[in-house]
C-alpha cells in the first residue's frame, strides 16, 4: 500500500491508509491503546482495539521514538473527543480524526533517548543537546525552524531568478583576504608549507564575475571566519550574496528592499514601515547610540513586527589599536563621488565617506554591502592609505588590479546573513537554534569530535611539524 503523509489524512476519511514515522506518545488505557504517530508533515492519534489482536499486541510493545509503519482506517472522532487548543479553542491539526489500527509493523526499535525531544529543549544543557543533535532536531520547534529557514532561502532564490540573476558557486579553497577577521587555513599536500584559506566571503570572486560580464550574480554562500564566538556569531555561516553591474547605490537598495519585503510578507510577516527609513551613520549614532538599533514599540514586539531600516554613508576609514588607518566595512568599496579625489590623493582620510550601507532589523544587522571600486587606481589608493607598500599591493591583489584594467563595469551588491534573518523571523536569540549542526560555545563541532589531532603519517604527508605552544 502506498504511504500517506499524516498531513494528508483528512482527505482519506473512511479509507484504509498506510503511514510511516515515529511513535511520539503511547498511552495504555487497558483494553484501548492510544498511540500518537508523527512524520515530517505532522501528528495523528491512532487507537488499537483488542478486537484486532495482532495490531493490539504490537501496540502493547512499542515505545516512544520507535520507527514503525501503521495501517488502518481513518475515522472522524466523536465530538467530545475532538482535540482543541487550550488557549484558542481551535481544533488541533488532525484533532478531529484518528486511525483505527489494523496493522502495526516495527521498522526499528529505539533506546530511551538521553533527552526529551517533545519539549522546547532550552532547559537542557548545550553539551547534551549538541552531542545528540540528531535527536534534538526531532523536537517540533527545531523542525519548524529549519523548515522555515528552507522556505526563506527558496523564496529568496526564486525572487532573484525572477530579476534575471544567475546563481554561480565560487571556490572554498582560495587565498587569504583582508576581510577583517582571521582566516581558517587548509594545508596543501601538493605544495608543502603552503596553505589555502577558506573564504570569509566571496568578495573578490563576485567582483571578478562582474568583470566576466554576468552582470547579475547571486549564491547561497558558505562563509568561514575564525573569530570569537557569540550568541549570534559562529565559525561558519550562510549568506545570501548578490552583486549587480551598471547600478548605483539607489538601485541596489531598492532591489534589495523589494526582495526582503516580498519574501517576508509572503511568509506572513508584517513590516513596520515601508519604504524602509534611512539614516546616515551619523544620524543613527546621534539618535540611537549605535548603528544597529530596534525601532519597535512593545506592542510591535508582542505582534512580531519587523522593523527594517537602512544605515548609509559610513566613514570609510578608522584608526586601529596601533593608530594606523584601517577600513570600517570593506576595503573594496567606493567613496562618495565628492570624496574620490581625497581618496586618490590620500588626504582628509578621516572625512572620507564610503558608499556603504547596512540593513538593520529589530536590533540586529541583517545585511551589508557597498558600491565597489572598479578601477585599479582606486583600489591601490585604499590600500596605500592603510599602509600597504606598492610591493604588498601587487603581491596580494595583482589579480584584481589586472582584472580591473580589462574593463570592469561599475558594480555593487549586498550580502544577508541567513542565520541572522531566521533568528529575527523566529524570535530566537542564539545562532545554534537556527542551524542544523552548530559549533558549541567552546568552538567544537556538534556530534563529531573536532577539532581533533592528525596522525603522524598525515602530518608527515603535509610537511607539517607541530610544536607545543608555550
Amino acid at each position: 500500500m502506498q504511504r500517506t503523509y499524516i498531513k494528508d489524512l483528512k482527505t482519506e476519511v473512511g479509507k484504509e491508509v498506510s503511514i510511516s514515522g515515529w511513535v511520539d506518545v503511547r498511552r495504555d488505557h487497558g483494553k484501548l491503546i492510544f498511540i500518537d504517530f508523527r512524520d515530517m508533515s505532522g501528528k495523528v492519534q491512532a487507537v488499537a482495539l483488542p478486537s484486532n489482536k495482532e495490531a493490539h499486541e504490537v501496540a502493547n510493545k512499542v515505545r516512544s521514538e520507535w520507527v514503525v509503519t501503521a495501517t488502518g482506517i481513518v475515522n472522524k472522532r466523536p465530538e467530545r473527543m475532538i482535540s482543541k487548543n487550550k488557549e484558542t479553542g481551535e481544533i488541533e491539526p488532525n484533532g478531529d480524526i484518528e486511525i483505527e489500527l489494523k496493522g502495526l509493523k516495527v521498522l526499528n526499535e529505539a533506546q530511551t533517548p538521553p533527552l526529551d525531544v517533545r519539549g522546547d529543549g532550552k532547559e537542557i544543557n548545550e553539551e547534551t543537546r549538541l552531542k545528540y543533535r540528531y535527536l534534538d532536531l526531532r523536537r517540533p520547534r527545531m523542525q519548524k525552524t529549519l523548515r522555515l529557514r528552507s522556505e526563506f532561502v527558496d523564496r529568496i532564490r526564486q525572487f532573484l531568478f525572477s530579476k534575471k540573476f544567475t546563481e554561480i558557486e565560487t571556490p572554498y579553497f582560495t587565498s587569504t583576504t583582508p576581510e577583517g577577521s582571521r582566516d581558517f587555513v587548509v594545508p596543501s599536500r601538493m605544495y608543502p608549507g603552503k596553505f589555502f584559506a577558506l573564504p570569509q566571503s566571496p568578495q573578490q570572486y563576485k567582483q571578478l564575475l562582474m568583470t566576466a560580464g554576468f552582470e547579475r550574480y547571486f549564491q547561497i554562500a558558505r562563509c568561514f571566519r575564525d573569530e570569537d564566538l557569540r550568541a549570534d556569531r559562529g565559525f561558519e555561516h550562510t549568506q545570501i550574496d548578490l552583486e549587480m553591474s551598471f547600478v548605483n547605490e539607489e538601485d541596489i537598495l531598492n532591489l534589495d528592499e523589494e526582495m526582503i519585503t516580498t519574501v517576508t510578507e509572503a511568509m506572513g510577516y508584517k513590516i513596520k514601515q515601508k519604504p524602509f527609513p534611512r539614516f546616515t551613520y551619523k544620524e543613527a549614532m546621534e539618535k540611537y547610540g549605535a548603528d544597529k538599533f530596534d525601532m519597535r514599540t512593545e506592542e510591535d514586539k508582542k505582534n512580531g513586527i519587523l522593523a527594517f531600516a537602512w544605515v548609509v554613508d559610513f566613514p570609510f576609514f578608522e584608526k586601529d589599536k596601533e593608530g594606523k588607518w584601517t577600513f570600517t566595512h570593506n576595503p573594496f568599496s567606493m567613496p562618495l563621488p565628492e570624496h574620490l579625489s581625497s581618496q586618490l590623493q590620500n588626504i582628509d582620510t578621516e572625512k572620507i565617506i564610503a558608499q556603504q550601507y547596512d540593513l538593520v532589523c529589530n536590533g540586529f544587522e541583517t545585511g551589508g554591502g557597498s558600491v565597489r571600486a572598479h578601477k585599479s587606481e582606486i583600489l591601490k589608493a585604499t590600500f596605500k592609505t592603510m599602509g600597504y607598500t606598492a610591493e604588498q599591493i601587487e603581491k596580494d591583489f595583482s589579480h584584481m588590479l589586472q582584472a580591473f584594467d580589462f574593463g570592469t563595469p561599475p558594480h555593487g551588491g549586498i550580502a544577508h546573513g541567513v542565520e541572522r534573518m531566521v533568528m529575527i523571523l523566529t524570535g530566537e536569540l542564539e545562532l545554534r537554534e537556527v542551524q542544523s549542526f552548530p559549533q558549541t560555545s567552546s568552538g567544537r563541532t556538534a556530534v563529531m569530535d573536532a577539532p581533533s589531532d592528525l596522525s603522524n603519517d598525515q602530518l608527515k604527508e603535509l610537511g607539517i611539524e607541530l610544536r607545543k605552544k608555550k
